[in-house]
């Protein structure tokens, strides 16, 4: 359990341990007020309350901003997405790559429902956006992806369609290979580790999540290691994500 004081300045947090209290703005108080404010704003769902240029993204904002850090330094020349649903995120991709000169969007979902196709095809950043219908582990729908990725091509992917371990592992056996070395594949959500008993959550989830794919994943190969993002910029006392995407960005090495 944890208290805010703010006429003390602290937050106190009681565990198995006892009782402790930290100053407002130290690292630990920091750490403890971001995840109560994480699993409330899942309960409040509210991350379902933003658009990108027209389009709900359905993403927290923090993570928008830290792979478009990512992206910008990477400046790949294709994003494959698994995940569209309104489309939100393809055309946030789009638009920093049209920004930077650059590239395009492939976004591969096993339903494109017809009202969002028709949103996306006729944005204005459509013609950066390529679309795949079909299961994101299909042997077909990879091989559709493949083909419209050329050989010199710098790829970065970002997994977040369905996010049971299985589903993951699989994509990342699958998409890993067109990842770039020095670009990244990154598996989203790994926050449902820490959301056993809040709404809309399942009781397996404390281990069947993208994370724990994660983990498995880099268990089998040493192509890729497990990156905890540099801030490019930061004059504060943060040195971590408050994030729905913890333990999410895997670089290739080799």
């Amino acid at each position: 359990m944890i208290s805010i004081d703010f006429n003390k300045g602290c937050v106190i947090h009681e565990d198995g341990t006892g009782s402790h209290s930290y100053p407002l703005n130290s690292l630990e108080a920091f750490a403890l007020v971001s995840d109560a404010w994480l699993r409330a704003g899942w309960d409040n769902k509210y991350v379902y309350s933003f658009t990108w240029l027209g389009r709900p993204i359905i993403q927290l904002p923090e993570d928008m901003f830290r792979v478009q850090e990512v992206i910008y330094r990477v400046k790949p020349d294709v994003i494959i997405e698994t995940g569209v649903a309104h489309g939100g995120s393809l055309i946030f991709y789009a638009s920093l790559l049209k920004a930077m000169g650059r590239g395009r969007v492939i976004g591969v979902d096993i339903e494109i429902r017809p009202q969002n196709r028709k949103a996306i095809s006729s944005h204005e950043l459509s013609a950066y956006i390529s679309l795949v219908e079909g299961g994101s582990t299909h042997s077909h729908t990879i091989q559709q992806v493949k083909s419209l990725v050329s050989s010199d091509s710098t790829v970065l992917v970002i997994l977040d369609s369905s996010h049971t371990k299985d589903h993951v592992f699989q994509e990342l056996i699958a998409y890993s290979s067109l990842v770039t070395v020095g670009s990244y594949v990154i598996a989203c959500d790994g926050i449902m580790e820490k959301l056993v008993g809040a709404p809309r959550s399942c009781d397996d989830w404390s281990w069947n999540n993208p994370k724990a794919a994660v983990r498995e994943f880099l268990t089998m190969q040493n192509d890729f290691v497990l990156e905890q993002l540099n801030f490019p910029f930061n004059e504060g006392n943060v040195r971590t994500p408050v994030t729905y995407w913890p333990d999410a960005f895997l670089r290739r090495i080799r």
